[in-house]
């Protein structure tokens, strides 16, 4: 047998590299954003935009019944919180950036003035082996960022000041022709994965008997905070959720704690409270019907992503999570398999054509 044709095609793919270099740490990401929803249009009726900058495209606004498609938008990064009389900068984080990386990597420091380089600095090995106390390690209070001055009023000329983001300048790589790897895969594959069903959806000439929501939240890094607000406004009937887990087959991952998930295998469904059962199952037929390979996830009180603030909104949501199982989370070498994409795609497009609509909703509840 020969290779099932990709979903993905040669301009989605080109779109999904410029959508993952482009910068748009939580709170700031209006310019990916606006990536996002170039891309989308032609798929889409309507969109609009919220307050804080979460995008929605609508496919049959006018439909009484509402079912949401949603990921989120925004990346890890750091701010500027001191700079030391002699140029060095020490940063607080904004999301759950990992001072343990840090060390050496090169970072864009964003101004009104342009972007600023500078690097992570690193005592070099010969330097930090201390007799008595022994190596040192990365901490908050002890990384910082070098852009090459000499003196706080240097950086300042700069543009820099207390309250600049800083971002990683890595871009992204599809490795060994199986893997997309890069930093923010978390969450913008899920941006990507939601604007392809919209895509399926239109190319294919598929009419939906409810208003389609397909949306990108900012905020989710800092709290779900962009979906507690968009929930509010579309008040959804149903909400499928895509956002990334774990995938647990890497070297120092106690798979007791974490559970056993591998790239590769299949998009992960998930099991906890804030899942509607019914929506779950009928996922989890559609993926045995339709032969998508998936496995399964237990949350405890909570999954940690956008479906909590889904769920328990507007009076209750029938929500569902899909993940993505990436390697190596909240780091600039994010991994997820080109499989996995292609098989999130492909349940959430196959799940939302065999969601009923109107009155038959019902049966969600």
């Amino acid at each position: 047998m020969g290779k099932k044709k990709s979903l993905i095609t040669k301009k989605s793919e080109q779109f999904l590299f410029d959508y993952l270099n482009q910068t748009a740490p939580t709170g700031y990401e209006s310019e990916g954003q606006k990536k996002w929803l170039n891309y989308l249009k032609p798929y889409i009726d309507d969109h609009f935009v919220d307050t804080y900058g979460t995008v929605v495209g609508v496919i049959n606004p006018e439909a009484k019944y509402k079912v949401v498609i949603e990921a989120h938008a925004d990346e890890i990064s750091w701010y500027v919180h001191y700079i030391t009389k002699d140029g060095f900068i020490y940063v607080r984080r904004n999301g759950g950036s990992d001072h343990m990386i840090a060390p050496s990597k090169r970072v864009n420091i964003h101004t009104k003035k342009g972007v600023v380089k500078a690097v992570f600095g690193w005592p070099a090995i010969h330097t930090r082996l201390g007799r008595e106390k022994g190596e040192q390690t990365p901490k908050m209070n002890n990384i910082f960022l070098d852009c090459g001055c000499t003196s706080k009023e240097e950086v300042e000329k700069l543009g820099v000041h207390v309250g600049c983001v800083i971002t990683y300048e890595d871009e992204a790589i599809l490795l060994n022709k199986s893997y997309y790897v890069g930093r923010a895969l978390d969450n913008r594959m899920g941006g990507f994965m939601i604007a392809e069903v919209a895509r399926l959806l239109k190319e294919n000439k598929k009419k939906l008997p409810f208003g389609l929501y397909i949306t990108n939240a900012v905020q989710e890094e800092v709290g779900l905070r962009g979906a507690q607000m968009v929930v509010e406004r579309i008040k959804p009937d149903v909400a499928i959720i895509t956002d990334v887990c774990h995938d647990t087959q890497t070297p120092m991952i106690n798979k007791i704690e974490q559970g056993d998930f591998k790239s590769g295998d299949g998009p992960v469904v998930t099991y906890a409270p804030a899942v509607q059962n019914n929506l779950r199952e009928l996922i989890i037929e559609t993926a045995e019907e339709k032969k998508i390979p998936f496995q399964r996830l237990a949350a405890s009180r909570i999954t940690g992503t956008d479906t909590d603030a889904f769920a328990y909104a507007t009076g209750g949501v029938a929500s569902a999570l899909i993940s993505l199982p990436l390697r190596y989370m909240h780091t600039t070498v994010e991994m997820v398999h080109k499989d996995d994409v292609e098989n999130v795609i492909r349940l959430i497009y196959e799940s939302i054509l065999k969601l009923k609509s109107g009155e038959d909703f019902n049966y969600l509840k």
